[in-house]
């Protein structure tokens, strides 16, 4: 008995010999081989899979920009004219553009009287839903349904609306008294029939938004409130309100940088009249870059649109993470 234990234990010592630390023999993953080549082998498959959108990334993102960039400091133009380094010159005279500064204007004019009522008629047509109404799927389906049209059909649908003699808006208002509008030829009234049509048009989204949080509020918190005598509208700036401070964040980021970049409708219904009264830096990037051909001074007003945006993202963001500290 005591040579067959002895050759026992020496069987499990030599075994124990040939195995490599930490090592379980039972294990799958001791027969791949040493860990330093199985971290090889799994980094060379991730690589792998991501090699696709990695190369689609630096294609269509990474390389576009930098080239733009390079081309912002060139004299580039469609004629093939003058592709030298300029340096900053481009970005100097954009500076100094008075055009450049209007359409600038514009923007941000667009987006300040747009975002406010895109964001409060989402807000008062997701509380108006989310009390119970009859049929919402109709309601759900009337207010989201003209998110789904192009800007090709709003534009069109909207500029036969406004129309000073055919117009359905003029000819009701000619049956109540009221004088005709010249909707979209009117360059103090132009502005803000955009502005409707783009309400119309792109409240729906902001809405869905708004309603999936309210239907994510706790129903506990209103039974609370209801057992301590609080009513539907202190029950709405007490609760459903406050709940919603994240999402009405988020909406207020996403339609100041979607209002930024306005051009569609615009193009299409004013084309940026009258007298350049609607015209967006987008559309004075498209006129200067392929009407006036000039791609290195069109791409450095792009850049300095560009750092725009990136200024009024990062003062959201931090906006953002003080109220959530």
């Amino acid at each position: 008995m005591s040579s067959l234990a002895t050759s026992q234990s020496g069987e499990r010592a030599a075994s124990s010999r040939l195995r490599q630390p930490g090592q379980d023999p039972s294990s799958p993953a001791s027969s791949l081989g040493p860990p330093r080549a199985r971290k090889t082998r799994d980094n060379l498959t991730g690589w792998g899979f991501a090699a696709p959108f990695l190369a689609f990334f630096l294609v269509f993102l990474v390389w576009p920009i930098l080239y733009g960039l390079f081309m912002s400091m060139t004299g580039k133009s469609l004629t093939g004219a003058n592709d030298s380094l300029i340096g900053l010159a481009n970005y100097a005279e954009a500076l100094a553009d008075a055009d450049m500064w209007r359409s600038l204007g514009n923007t941000l004019y667009f987006t300040v009287i747009s975002t406010v009522p895109l964001v409060l008629v989402a807000l008062v047509m997701a509380a108006l839903l989310n009390v119970g109404l009859p049929a919402q799927w109709l309601w759900r389906l009337s207010y989201f349904a003209p998110y789904l049209l192009a800007s090709t059909v709003v534009s069109l649908f909207f500029t036969w609306m406004y129309n000073p003699q055919l117009g359905l808006i003029n000819d009701s208002l000619s049956k109540i008294g009221l004088p005709k509008v010249a909707w979209l030829n009117d360059p103090n009234v132009a502005m803000w029939s955009i502005v409707i049509a783009t309400l119309w048009w792109t409240v729906g989204f902001n809405f869905l938004l708004y309603l999936a949080a309210m239907q994510n509020i706790p129903h506990q918190h209103y039974e609370a409130a209801s057992l301590d005598g609080a009513g539907a509208w202190r029950q709405f700036f007490s609760i459903t309100l406050p709940q919603l401070a994240p999402t009405t964040v988020m909406i207020v980021l996403l339609q100041i940088l979607a209002s930024l970049k306005i051009f569609d409708q615009v193009y299409q219904m004013t084309a940026g009249g009258p007298s350049g009264s609607t015209r967006p830096v987008v559309q004075y990037i498209f006129e200067t870059g392929f009407t006036g051909y000039r791609l290195g001074y069109s791409a450095a007003v792009s850049y300095i649109f560009f750092g725009l945006i990136v200024v009024v993202s990062v003062m959201q963001f931090f906006v953002t993470r003080r109220r959530s500290a």
